[in-house]
């Protein structure tokens, strides 16, 4: 069903749009530029510097359960943040969230390795990452609401986008970043010292991200609900007694990109420079560096078209569609990794991935009442994360620690059931009146 087009905004409506259009991608960049540069060096410097290399195989495996320490966080975030966000606000929130991200990030590069402290590295990885994972639970839902409750109905899908495009350009600075110190340094300086430097140029977003919002107002339907002194006074159990279909259904259709984003932007960099004809690390890098850069359009296009036809429905079919590609990208490249076909593949599969993660902001968000949007949003992104994107590296370090890489791509298309699913038990919002996004919704228009 297409979605009703939105009367003009005015031309404060439209600053204010802009505003907390770049305030919402400024954070998710910094939170992804974070997570692709985790997940670009864990094969291939953290799993070398922080555990004791008896066995490089069991080291790569234990540096990816590190990577997922940030997942297991993340609902701490999700609940903390979320309940304030939704009781004091959004834009303050995301404030906080900003900048525990940055300081985690930027304390990465300032940790000591397993040769100088011991079993003490890889303990404050865990304890910086994890730090990063609650961070990042009360961001997202906040940089959804940010952008999608300042556009008008019929709009969302497109505005909503912001957060989810901020994904692909985070990835895409991380790994241009390390395509150029890759280049320009000898591999042992980019090991020594050229990681901790991309770390430390974190604190680059999170500036212009916390002056992009400490200018902006708060979202105009928290304001009206404070006017009317409607904020949840306990949203989290609100949420777990009135909503739960709602947030199941959510958190479902989160697995299918979460899954097949850990592969084809996370873990991909690590399996094409392993078996024959192996990659380098900067052909590896180059694959999810030029699809990241192409998912910056791709993304808000999607969220466009979401406006335009039923949101499940263009989620729906990119989720087979990514299903299906992993099982074709990973039989093309499995006997022999070739460069080419390696650029195409990644490129084809985040193409599935914009189409899937670009409508599920304003989807998601589309799921809950405005009272509990921050806290319902927070806990689905965040329990999601656990067994969905935070799993799914580790999971695939096991498979091919055994030599079964098909079995990766089960993993992926399993995942993707699960999203079907979960879409199949939202709502399908008709998204022509402000009462559909800001009132209760009922099981009519499903």
């Amino acid at each position: 069903m297409s979605q009703s087009a939105a009367p003009g905004y005015t031309r404060q409506e439209r600053r204010n749009l802009h505003k907390a259009f770049a305030a919402s991608l400024s954070g998710t960049a910094l939170e992804w530029y974070d997570f692709a540069l985790f997940g670009a060096v864990t094969g291939t410097v953290f799993s070398k510097l922080f555990f004791d290399g008896s066995d490089p195989r069991v080291d790569t495996i234990r540096a990816f359960m590190t990577y997922g320490a940030g997942y297991v966080a993340r609902p701490l975030g999700g609940i903390f943040f979320g309940r304030l966000g939704d009781v004091i606000g959004r834009k303050k929130v995301l404030v906080w969230t900003l900048m525990l991200i940055g300081f985690a990030t930027f304390a990465i590069g300032l940790l000591p390795t397993y040769g100088q402290v011991g079993v003490i590295a890889p303990i404050l990885l865990v304890l910086c990452r994890f730090l990063q994972g609650v961070g990042v639970g009360g961001e997202w839902g906040g940089a959804v609401l940010l952008s999608s409750e300042f556009a008008r109905p019929g709009t969302r899908g497109l505005w909503a986008s912001a957060a989810q495009t901020g994904v692909p350009l985070g990835s895409f600075l991380a790994n241009l970043l390390l395509v150029v110190m890759t280049s320009l340094m000898p591999q042992q300086a980019f090991v020594d010292w050229g990681w901790r430097a991309a770390f430390m140029l974190s604190l680059v977003l999170v500036a212009f991200g916390l002056w992009i919002r400490s200018r902006l107002e708060e979202t105009p339907v928290f304001q009206r609900l404070a006017e009317k002194g409607e904020e949840s006074k306990a949203p989290v159990t609100e949420v777990f007694r009135t909503q739960g279909r709602a947030l199941l259904g959510a958190i479902l259709t989160r697995f299918g990109p979460d899954v097949l984003y850990a592969f084809f932007a996370v873990y991909v960099i690590t399996w094409l420079q392993q078996g024959p004809n192996k990659l380098t690390n900067t052909q590896a890098l180059m694959c999810t560096m030029t699809a990241g850069f192409i998912q910056v359009f791709t993304m808000p296009f999607a969220g466009w078209l979401s406006d335009r036809i039923d949101r499940r429905l263009l989620y729906a079919i990119a989720t087979v569609a990514g299903g299906v590609w992993s099982f074709v990208f990973i039989s093309m490249l499995n006997g022999s990794r070739s460069f080419p076909l390696a650029m195409v593949g990644v490129i084809a599969g985040l193409m599935t991935h914009s189409f899937m993660y670009a409508p599920q902001a304003a989807h998601i968000a589309e799921q809950f009442h405005a009272r509990l949007r921050y806290t319902g949003s927070s806990l689905a992104y965040t329990f999601a994360g656990i067994f969905a994107g935070g799993l799914a590296p580790t999971m695939f370090a096991l498979f091919w620690a055994n030599d079964n890489s098909m079995a990766i791509a089960w993993y992926i298309a399993g995942a993707c059931v699960l999203t079907l699913i979960g879409l199949a038990m939202g709502r399908a919002v008709v998204d022509d009146a402000d009462l559909a996004f800001d009132e209760p919704l009922t099981a009519e228009g499903r």
